[in-house]
């Protein structure tokens, strides 16, 4: 079985009782919102990372404000055909982010195609990514820790 690592740095970005996400086309092909951000390139600190990410996604720029968490992510994926069942390790770090310029706009021939400001009340109803959950319960609860607890009935 192929072992692989991914270290991500995601960001929550409230403002006037609205959090922003991003869609992307979920594991099935079904878009579900996310939380902006991804993946942290080789030798990238994880902080310039998210405003990158959000800056892709989002056309905004963003001061990073707190680190909220790390989320970390272990599951199997099986392969089809010929190719290897995958244990795949995710790092995942939250932070808060700031809007301090740039305007909404949709990224273009990247992993999301759309980035919105949601209610935050209208966000369990919305088809959604686990992180999303994990991102405002770490927000809303700022953990000493650094870590909560979402199981997957919350994934919405």
């Amino acid at each position: 079985m192929r072992r692989r690592s991914r270290v991500a740095a995601y960001a929550v970005c409230v403002r006037d009782g609205q959090l922003l996400l991003a869609r992307s086309p979920g594991l099935d092909g079904t878009p579900e919102w996310v939380l902006p951000g991804g993946g942290v390139e080789h030798g990238e600190d994880p902080c310039d990372a998210v405003v990158r990410e959000l800056a892709e996604e989002t056309g905004y720029d963003v001061e990073v404000t707190a680190l909220l968490g790390v989320h970390s992510s272990h599951r199997l994926f099986a392969r089809r055909g010929l190719r290897r069942p995958v244990d795949h390790h995710g790092l995942r770090l939250v932070y808060t982010a700031r809007v301090t310029g740039g305007t909404l706009r949709f990224e273009r021939d990247g992993s999301t195609d759309m980035a919105a400001w949601h209610a935050l009340d209208a966000v369990p109803g919305l088809r959604r990514a686990r992180m999303v959950e994990v991102g405002l319960r770490l927000w809303r609860e700022r953990p000493p820790t650094g870590r909560v607890f979402v199981p997957a009935a919350e994934n919405g």
